[in-house]
């Protein structure tokens, strides 16, 4: 049934609304809040007791006076709970315990050494666990879990499809809600990459934003209107498997020639093999001493991402292109050749206002857009 406008209804939804004043705006008094949200100072007052003796909301003192007493300001109260946001990657699990604002408070990180088929449930759990032991005494404990994974993700938390990871048919969110007793949010890790930078990265006040992740695979997520675009049936975003070259290179997909076999860290890898190179930490330390042969490689790689860029902007003509992930690593030496290559490949009309960006958060855009995730999850639950 849809809800009715009864008393009770419209309470939680002025409730909601003066809590959003106080997240974005505080320091503020409670004449400001009515001020912001057009609720008359009686019912203002009435809510923020209830956030206050709900602790989602403190007072601080007295704040400055315009004439007359001085108001009580008041704050949103971030630590009345925390949430954990996990990166779940091919080769690593990172971990983040946040605060109710999204602010750090524990981290950790371990490489995987992944079997055929097989998710590491047992790390990750352990892994959640001690995010969870780190947590300090609140009103509301550990509010919920978010997962980024780099794949598909159904509504239900069930990953379809995860080439990388050779993955299929794996109902993640049951097993980690059956554990914890907690709730669980599982998405497309671009997705959660994208929303990590636009609430706390390179993408803050950005409305149209294409976010890529740039790893061991390339995926994307799209942001339109300020608001995460998933297509129709949520799966938007799987542009890592553009097709570049007609008869290219076969993929884990079933595709090939996609994007991701020439432009991602495995691309990069495959080709600085045969300079005697074995990893991503080898080759930027190298492009920081000067070797010409793997800023050479970085260039390479860097117009083959930017070939695909072009693809996006010409498609969305987003403001700003974000790339994330462990390449974001290796801007200095990527950018010059995605810049270059976008200037070639785009539409002089959509290239007009775009920035290309890379990520503030560098490789924890990811992690922190899935603890947001659960942030958002516990504040729909308050707010209803």
């Amino acid at each position: 049934m849809k809800p009715t406008g009864d008393l009770t209804l419209i309470k939680k939804m002025n409730t909601s609304i003066v809590l959003d004043a106080v997240i974005k705006n505080a320091p503020l008094s409670r004449a400001r809040i009515s001020e912001l949200t057009g609720l008359n100072k009686a019912t203002v007052s009435s809510l923020v007791q209830d956030l206050i003796d709900n602790q989602l909301v403190v007072e601080i003192g007295p704040g400055e006076s315009s004439g007359g007493r001085k108001p009580l300001m008041l704050l949103f109260h971030e630590a009345a709970g925390y949430a954990i946001g996990i990166d779940l990657g091919v080769n690593y699990i990172r971990g983040m315990l946040v605060d109710l604002r999204g602010g750090v408070i524990a981290e950790h990180r371990q490489q995987v050494k992944r079997k055929f088929k097989e998710l590491p449930l047992e790390l990750l759990i352990a892994s959640i666990e001690m995010l969870m032991d780190k947590a300090p005494r609140s009103r509301y404990g550990v509010v919920g879990i978010g997962i980024g994974v780099p794949g598909i993700v159904d509504d239900g938390g069930v990953i379809l499809f995860a080439p990388n990871m050779k993955l299929s048919q794996v109902d993640l969110k049951a097993k980690l809600e059956k554990r914890f007793s907690l709730p669980v949010t599982i998405d497309n890790e671009a997705n959660a990459g994208a929303q990590g930078e636009q609430k706390y990265g390179a993408g803050r006040g950005i409305a149209n934003q294409i976010y890529v992740s740039v790893g061991i695979g390339i995926g994307t997520g799209i942001i339109l209107n300020k608001e995460l675009y998933k297509g129709a049936s949520g799966f938007s975003g799987e542009l890592g498997h553009l097709s570049i070259q007609y008869d290219g290179k076969p993929c884990a997909c079933g595709n090939q020639g996609c994007w991701e076999l020439y432009a991602s860290e495995n691309a990069l890898l495959e080709q600085a093999a045969s300079l005697g190179f074995e990893s991503l930490e080898e080759l930027l330390q190298a492009a920081e001493c000067g070797d010409e042969q793997v800023i050479s490689l970085f260039d390479s790689i860097g117009d083959y991402l930017g070939a695909g860029i072009a693809n996006i902007v010409n498609v969305f003509n987003p403001e700003a292109v974000i790339i994330g992930n462990r390449m974001s690593r290796a801007a200095e030496w990527l950018k010059p050749a995605i810049e270059e290559a976008v200037g070639k490949r785009t539409l002089s009309f959509h290239r007009d206002r775009l920035r290309i960006l890379f990520a503030e958060l560098q490789e924890e855009s990811a992690v922190r857009g899935a603890a947001y995730y659960a942030i958002d999850s516990f504040f729909t639950k308050i707010k209803s």
